[in-house]
């Protein structure tokens, strides 16, 4: 082994043992870190064909990031506001079930007491909020330190793929650009087309919630476009409740309404309008191995789960493609 290979292989080694130890130091904020690298990897061809325009690398940059800033206020601070100047409504919901709701089936009768489920309920809504509150300011912190960390990125955003590229054998170098393929493509699936969706989502749940009556259309159209992010049950989990509240508060017309037009129109009507518009073959996903990934993910390790766990599962999948092709290397230029 050459002088010069051994130092490559020396460095990548280190350079995993100094990664290793930055994640144990900065465990707690590994979610802002995790976001920031993800979204640069969405961002970078924005960014790059800025660069192609003629304008300097860091003004292309720091447009991108501050694209990319606006977007997550704009899309982050309605919902926030909405959730908590709504929350009383929440709480009027809960009082207004019934404190027993008789329940019959297979010709046995018992009744369901709500009322320690309301209690219990609305301690955890009020905790949450309070939390909520109480964390504003570390929220504005992991905000800007995301906004920093983006720009970094995008500044330099080929580094880590030409380390990568430098203490890899020549001969892998179409696993590295095939893995590459695969998490672009995923993460442009996870983070454009679901954010497209909801988007869409949220004037359509407006629409059917104001046609069949709901008093706080406004919080079930953003619930509805939160949901989207939830990969196959989506909308209908909302609808699904929905349905259940107003057989129980004594609507059936409107529950029969909402458990159809529901997940038709709130939930398969925005997908059939962006998703061929936007997804592409490379950025494709099965649903059963996306709500394996999102599920599997969201347990294991909070809310990155959400982008990490389908990541992860695309990745998997990308290799056992690699290993059915014979695992030969393919011609490089």
């Amino acid at each position: 082994m050459s002088s010069l290979r051994r130092r490559r292989y020396v460095l990548a080694g280190l350079l995993v043992a100094v990664g290793l130890l930055a994640a144990a130091i900065l465990w707690e904020v590994v979610e802002v870190v995790f976001f920031a690298i993800t979204v640069a990897y969405v961002l970078h061809p924005l960014r790059q064909r800025l660069v192609n325009r003629g304008i300097s690398r860091r003004i292309a940059s720091g447009l991108v990031t501050t694209f990319a800033f606006v977007v997550v206020v704009v899309l982050l601070s309605p919902i926030a506001w909405t959730l908590f100047r709504r929350r009383n409504t929440i709480f009027e919901v809960l009082r207004d079930l019934p404190p027993e709701i008789p329940i019959k089936a297979f010709g046995f009768m018992t009744t369901l007491d709500t009322a320690e489920l309301v209690s219990t309920a609305t301690t955890i809504i009020r905790g949450i909020a309070s939390s909520l509150a109480f964390s504003s300011v570390f929220l504005l912190l992991e905000l800007g330190m995301f906004t920093i960390l983006l720009y970094g990125l995008l500044l330099r955003p080929n580094a880590v793929g030409r380390a990568a590229f430098e203490i890899t054998p020549p001969q892998y170098h179409d696993v590295l650009r095939a893995l590459n393929d695969r998490v672009s493509g995923t993460l442009y699936a996870l983070y454009v087309i679901q954010a497209a969706t909801a988007v869409v989502t949220f004037p359509i749940a407006l629409v059917v919630f104001y046609l069949l009556g709901y008093s706080d259309v406004l919080l079930l159209s953003v619930l509805s476009a939160i949901l989207q992010f939830v990969p196959i049950a989506g909308p209908g989990m909302l609808a699904v409740g929905l349905a259940g509240y107003d057989f129980v508060i004594g609507m059936p017309d409107r529950a029969v309404g909402i458990i159809i037009l529901g997940p038709l129109l709130i939930g398969l009507v925005p997908d059939l309008l962006v998703r061929p518009r936007l997804a592409s073959s490379h950025a494709h996903l099965p649903a059963s191995l996306y709500f394996v990934g999102f599920t599997g993910g969201v347990l294991t390790v909070g809310v990155i789960g959400v982008i990490a766990g389908p990541l992860a599962v695309a990745v998997l999948v990308e290799v056992v493609d690699l290993l059915s092709d014979g695992g030969a290397p393919a011609e490089t230029d």
